[in-house]
């Protein structure tokens, strides 16, 4: 087995060199660094972790918690964490809560019981406020993705929920609809109140008030809500077009549309938060609120790693990223309507 001293003495170096340049510490030339990485890789030497760990006072490992791996945004967002971590010489260690407070405790335990340096961490919604702070008072950096918890300072990645409700509303009363209703998550998760608000404030600047019986209040997973949909559907001044707030729920709202023999967008249109990535390259169909899904957890990883070495502000930084309209083919002018609004 190659040991940091057959390293030493090929670079004609110290052991204790060989040590600092394996664990990055003291100064060292470059040139001597240089000289000994190679003989490094010339040897095929591979660090002992828990040595390493014990000088760094690191193990080098994070973890990932996010709440819904079936959710493409989500998806794109783990591998964007997990190629920073690589870049970084960190391992990731992933975690998926399904939306649950429990589950959710449950990998906090886990987190708790298990040596990481820090916690990339999309919460369920407010009540991870427990969770979070139980992580603080371990001493564990954490950055909170996607959404914010009250009560909770911390570095946060976050996506402009409210501007990109609001694009999505404007495009639609552009196109001429008025009775826009809304299939919404909980009202305990930030994104939720943030995009309904986008949603009220897209409805006003139309003139329009907001109609409570056309919103609709569900979770983020999953909707198969037949009796919601039938009780927005079967008004007497039904809706033209439907807002999901996820790309989750824009798959169930159709679904459940194409079950009641409605076109999408010939007999009422579709528009929703977040893309499908893969899905629509090869059928581009729906019109959504794009978020930067990858950088999401490219640069949630980053922050944290900084703030895990020591070379980010003090004060908790927030990076707020911002949404992009693309306009596809499940959105149209009202039904009977030949035109948009104004044109």
């Amino acid at each position: 087995m190659i040991t940091i001293y057959d390293i030493a003495k090929k670079a004609n170096v110290s052991a204790m060199t060989v040590s600092k340049v394996i664990n990055q510490t003291g100064r060292i030339s470059t040139a001597t660094r240089e000289r000994v990485q190679q003989v490094i890789d010339e040897l095929g030497y591979i660090p002992n972790s828990n040595a390493r760990s014990l000088v760094l006072q690191r193990t080098q490992m994070l973890s990932l918690l996010i709440t819904d791996i079936t959710n493409p945004f989500y998806t794109t967002l783990a591998r964007g964490a997990e190629d920073a971590a690589n870049a970084r010489g960190y391992r990731l260690l992933f975690g998926n809560s399904d939306e649950d407070y429990n589950k959710e405790k449950n990998y906090v335990e886990t987190i708790l019981s298990t040596r990481v340096d820090g916690v990339l961490f999309a919460p369920a919604g407010d009540r991870s406020l427990d969770h979070l702070q139980q992580l603080h008072e371990r001493n564990i950096p954490f950055v909170i993705l996607d959404r914010t918890v009250p009560g909770i300072t911390s570095d946060v990645i976050a996506g402009d929920s409210r501007q990109g409700a609001l694009l999505l509303i404007r495009y639609l009363t552009e196109l001429g609809h008025r009775r826009i209703a809304l299939v919404n998550g909980s009202s305990e998760v930030s994104t939720a109140r943030l995009r309904e608000e986008g949603y009220a404030e897209g409805l006003r600047e139309a003139g329009v008030k907001v109609d409570p019986k056309l919103v609709l209040r569900t979770g983020y997973r999953d909707f198969s809500d037949e009796a919601g949909m039938e009780q927005l559907l079967m008004q007497p001044d039904k809706p033209t077009a439907i807002f999901a707030a996820n790309n989750m729920l824009a798959i169930g709202v159709i679904r459940l549309l194409r079950k009641r023999g409605l076109r999408v967008p010939e007999d009422i249109s579709v528009v929703c938060f977040d893309d499908l990535d893969l899905a629509s390259a090869f059928d581009p169909f729906l019109t959504v609120a794009a978020q930067p899904a990858y950088d999401f957890g490219a640069k949630g990883m980053h922050m944290l790693i900084d703030r895990i070495e020591g070379t980010t502000p003090t004060d908790p930084q927030t990076v707020i990223l911002p949404s992009e309209l693309r306009i596809r083919a499940s959105a149209s002018v009202p039904l009977g309507q030949s035109k948009p609004l104004g044109s």
